[in-house]
């Protein structure tokens, strides 16, 4: 739920690099990742949501970079941080997991 679309794509786009922004289609506006997505299904207790997780080897920095576009710190889980769009939806920040960051990831004390 928003009122400024325009300020959530931005968001969105910024957070997840390196988007094309296409123009609104009415309430909607499309951002293509020039890299790919990964996409996981999991069972969870609560109402089903998408959630995403965003993969850095350097999680204070990530962080950090995500705050000054506007999200929040919510808490950190074990070696992870949640955090709030501008606009509300919950996300994570998480160690690498894919083989791309596996070679160069760094660990994150808690």
């Amino acid at each position: 739920r928003t009122d400024d679309l325009a300020g959530a794509a931005r968001f969105w786009a910024a957070a997840l690099g390196d988007c094309e922004v296409r123009p609104p289609d009415g309430r909607y506006v499309t951002l293509e990742p020039q890299a790919g997505l990964h996409v996981e299904v999991q069972q969870v207790e609560h109402e089903s949501r998408v959630h995403l997780d965003i993969e850095s080897d350097d999680i204070p920095a990530e962080v950090a970079r995500l705050e000054r576009l506007g999200a929040k710190v919510v808490g950190k889980v074990h070696t992870w941080v949640v955090m709030e769009a501008p606009t509300g939806q919950r996300f994570c920040v998480i160690r690498a997991q894919t083989a791309d960051f596996a070679a160069k990831a760094t660990t994150w004390d808690d």
